[in-house]
């Protein structure tokens, strides 16, 4: 456990006053095996952003190893864990989130998903952590990434799209331009006297196309609703939390909200969290899909590459609006 003062706590972003906001209850859940699968996918994404997916297939011995090897890195000695840093932006990263000042109570480790690319940070924090480490990230992902693939079919079945696997084939491309998180969030009880919530993450959207998130049992995830509250997600270590990213936002033409979340530390208890970012190949346009769109119906968003949206998310700060440059106008 690590131990602040108060002047070492100041440079993170402390909401105020602390209040204690009670867990949602009105996440919507989605069971992958449920004959309407499809229909509650679109109904969650266009009213939430989010949702709790369960029956997900995803064996719960892959995420308990997973697990463990994660907390068995975080709990190196701070020398060892920064041989695997600084990010590049893959390898292990502390308290900085991205290049432009955002900071967290958060330690991370970001791989990239593309097995034809291992980075030369990936490979250090494989190389330094022999306990199957590596095999295990790879077990989970591919797990997760085919869950994935079932979860964009259905939901391009459930928007009416004639070809089901549109969504997935962008993930499924082998230039996809997908990542892997392991966030470890420890606990700090010096907030407490000081009768304020510590921000681990700052507020944000994901730019990609989705994202797949599981976390331990410590709660600690909020998302923010469409009128604007602030609502504790309660934590389920066996389910799933998938998040429609800025690009899926623009391919409904702003059906599907990119959900705006962040996460609080807690005072007592770590949390880690994995998640897996779903993104297209860099050169992939994207553009609101003429099939998910009315008759008649206006185009809300510009067309733009990955590449080109990537690199304008990652020089912006979390909390910023990175779709508001790529709306289109009235004069466009």
């Amino acid at each position: 456990m690590v131990v602040l003062s108060q002047p070492a706590l100041n440079q993170f972003f402390l909401l105020k006053p602390f209040k204690s906001t009670p867990l949602f209850t009105g996440i919507p859940v989605v069971d992958l095996t449920h004959p309407d699968a499809k229909n509650l996918i679109v109904n969650a994404c266009r009213d939430f952003g989010f949702f709790k997916l369960v029956n997900h297939g995803v064996p719960l011995e892959l995420m308990a190893n997973l697990e463990k090897e994660a907390l068995r890195f975080f709990k190196k000695s701070q020398s060892e864990k920064d041989r695997a840093g600084p990010p590049d932006p893959f390898g292990y990263g502390s308290k900085r989130i991205g290049p432009n000042g955002d900071v967290g109570w958060v330690e991370y480790l970001l791989l990239n998903t593309n097995p034809e690319v291992i980075s030369p940070k990936s490979l250090c924090i494989f190389r330094e952590n022999p306990h199957h480490f590596r095999a295990v990230v790879e077990n989970y992902i591919t797990a997760v990434k085919n869950m994935c693939y079932a979860v964009l079919e259905l939901m391009a079945e459930g928007l009416g799209i004639r070809q089901r696997n549109t969504l997935s084939r962008l993930l499924k491309d082998e230039k996809s331009d997908s990542c892997f998180r392991l966030n470890h969030y420890p606990p700090c009880p010096e907030v407490q006297a000081l009768n304020r919530n510590l921000v681990g993450f700052g507020e944000h959207t994901d730019p990609q196309i989705i994202s797949v998130l599981r976390s331990n049992s410590t709660s600690g995830l909020q998302i923010c609703l469409t009128d604007g509250t602030w609502v504790s997600v309660p934590p389920d270590q066996t389910s799933f939390f998938i998040n429609v990213g800025d690009a899926l936002q623009v391919m409904t033409n702003g059906m599907f909200k990119s959900v705006k979340h962040r996460v609080l530390a807690d005072t007592t208890k770590s949390r880690l969290s994995m998640i897996y970012f779903g993104g297209p190949a860099l050169s992939e346009k994207i553009a609101p899909l003429p099939s998910v769109m009315l008759k008649g119906e206006e185009c809300l968003y510009k067309e733009f590459t990955w590449c080109e949206y990537k690199k304008a998310a990652y020089t912006s700060r979390l909390a910023d609006n990175r779709l508001a440059p790529f709306q289109k106008s009235a004069a466009d």
